[in-house]
């Protein structure tokens, strides 16, 4: 986890971002669920959770475009993020949308681990 918030606020610098710290942190969250078991998984980070997390990864997203919007700016034109200094703009631009693609990658692949997960098998394991 620590690894993927290295790589979350970083990724402006240096090779990775969003998307790849989505990933390592869903990662975490779906190999502790393999190791010890679903229902822990589900205490740690539950269901509902995850759910707020994908529209709140989209909203922040959505969020930072239509300010730069509303400021008089092309949508997502990061420059109107900052009054003070278009370059400061620049770079909270890039954190913030990271940031929201970081969580919506995390939360849908959590989501799809526990919708793989819980689902019951078909056969039983007398018929493997």
């Amino acid at each position: 986890m620590l690894f993927a918030f290295y790589v979350q606020f970083h990724g402006d610098y240096s090779p990775g971002g969003g998307f790849q710290a989505g990933v390592i942190m869903a990662v975490g969250i779906i190999i502790y669920g393999i190791v010890f078991d679903m229902e822990h998984a589900k205490k740690v980070l539950p269901p509902w959770f995850v759910h707020k997390m994908l529209a709140f990864g989209v909203l922040l997203y959505t969020f930072t475009g239509v300010i730069s919007f509303f400021r008089g700016q092309n949508f997502l034109d990061y420059s109107a993020l900052s009054r003070h200094s278009p370059t400061h703009g620049q770079h909270y631009g890039i954190l913030i949308i990271e940031l929201g693609v970081g969580i919506t990658v995390s939360g849908v692949m959590i989501a799809i681990f526990y919708a793989f997960a819980s689902r019951t098998s078909e056969i039983n394991d007398a018929e493997w």
